[in-house]
């Protein structure tokens, strides 16, 4: 603990207490010397005044006096040389005090100037040979130092240019970005706007179609041609119905009510079985014995099952059937539609946006995303098998009652 005293201490205060501790030294030493002098004469003028007993009293105090003043002279000369020595001891430390702080200060005065500017230490000035070796590393650091702030200046300088031509393209960049991105809000505003002007004149000729063929069929037996005329309409009535909630699902709420599962089924198959029949494929639905009731949107509900039955159209292999089933799975009930056809490629991507697996088929691939989207915005379980012989899309709800 005491050690830690010294451990920030200068070369002036060393040498300060370097000179009171050879001072001291000299003082207990001389003070010493003197007192082993003293008893040394003490001591032989104790014996002489044994060995002559018989002289007078009166002259061994005179004899005694001129020892003392001996002793006295002694002790003088002993102390003059020891003051002498100190001097010599103490002039000479001085001169070597005197010449390392010179150096020193050399040292501390040329590390302070060279943190602001570049400077060499001239070694010629200093008087130690330690010093001026030292002097040599001093000034090669000093130099390294030096150069590397310069390349770091150099390199902050273009760093800096650097960044700022990145930061002004970057922002060119941005502006044009947003000029580009107004310009495409522009666009595509008006493409939501034209959509939504033709969904909305389309719903009346096809209902004009759908009512005018109806008319005629109770009047004249129905053909062929008039048949193919009518799946046509209702496929398109199917696709004005996608792009109708495509454009209306962000703006418009679509409450729940209470839906006769069974029923619905039912009321969409024969909707479709005239576009069933003009692709050579039939439907095989057996209404369940019970009825089943969901709570449920009516809109989202029809684009998960039109759009479910579609598909099947579309890629049931001719003169197949459809089998439409609906049956309570414990809580639920499940709806699913199966038919042979082509195995599904890859499952995972039936259901992207624009995905088809024939690209020989009309549509935009967007129906099945539109189910998955409903789905997953109710909680309606997917379900997805698909093998060589048959595949099958099944969807899980919650059932009313349960």
């Amino acid at each position: 603990m005491k050690l830690n005293i010294f451990k920030n201490i200068t070369i002036k205060q060393a040498n300060i207490i370097t000179i009171v501790a050879i001072f001291l030294m000299s003082m207990v030493f001389v003070v010493l010397l003197v007192d082993d002098i003293y008893h040394d004469y003490k001591r032989e003028l104790e014996q002489r005044f044994e060995s002559q007993k018989t002289e007078v009293v009166l002259d061994a105090k005179v004899h005694d006096d001129k020892l003392k003043s001996i002793l006295i002279k002694t002790v003088l000369v002993i102390v003059t040389l020891s003051f002498i020595i100190f001097a010599i001891a103490f002039g000479f430390f001085k001169i070597l005090g005197t010449l390392l702080q010179k150096d020193t200060d050399a040292f501390l005065d040329f590390f302070q100037i060279a943190s602001k500017d570049k400077k060499e230490l001239d070694k010629d000035k200093l008087f130690f040979k330690d010093f001026k070796i030292l002097s040599g590393y001093a000034n090669e650091m000093v130099k390294t130092i030096s150069e590397q702030k310069y390349e770091l200046q150099e390199l902050n300088k273009n760093l800096e240019n650097r960044v700022k031509n990145k930061t002004k393209a970057l922002l060119e960049l941005n502006e044009n970005l947003l000029k580009e991105k107004q310009q495409k809000d522009k666009i595509l505003n008006a493409q939501k706007q034209f959509l939504r002007y033709t969904v909305h004149e389309t719903n009346t000729p096809l209902s004009v179609i759908l009512a005018s063929i109806e008319l005629y069929v109770m009047n004249h037996p129905k053909d062929r041609q008039l048949s193919k005329i009518e799946a046509a309409v209702k496929n398109i009535f199917s696709i004005y119905d996608d792009l109708s909630y495509l454009v209306k699902k962000d703006q418009v709420d679509y409450p729940k009510t209470v839906i006769n599962f069974s029923e619905y089924i039912n009321y969409r198959i024969d909707f479709f079985t005239d576009v069933a029949m003009m692709s050579k494929v039939s439907f095989n639905y057996i209404h369940p014995k019970q009825d089943y009731h969901i709570y449920f949107n009516n809109t989202k509900l029809q684009r998960v099952v039109d759009n479910t039955i579609t598909n099947a159209i579309k890629y049931t292999l001719a003169n197949e059937t459809i089998d439409v089933v609906l049956k309570q799975v414990g809580s639920n009930v499940e709806f699913s539609v199966a038919s042979r056809s082509k195995a599904i490629k890859d499952i995972d991507k039936v259901f992207d946006g624009f995905y088809r697996e024939e690209k020989s088929l009309d549509g935009f691939g967007l129906g099945l995303q539109m189910v998955r989207t409903i789905c997953d915005e109710e909680g309606v379980e997917i379900k997805v098998d698909s093998n060589q012989d048959r595949t099958s899309f099944g969807y899980i709800f919650k059932m009313m009652g349960e």
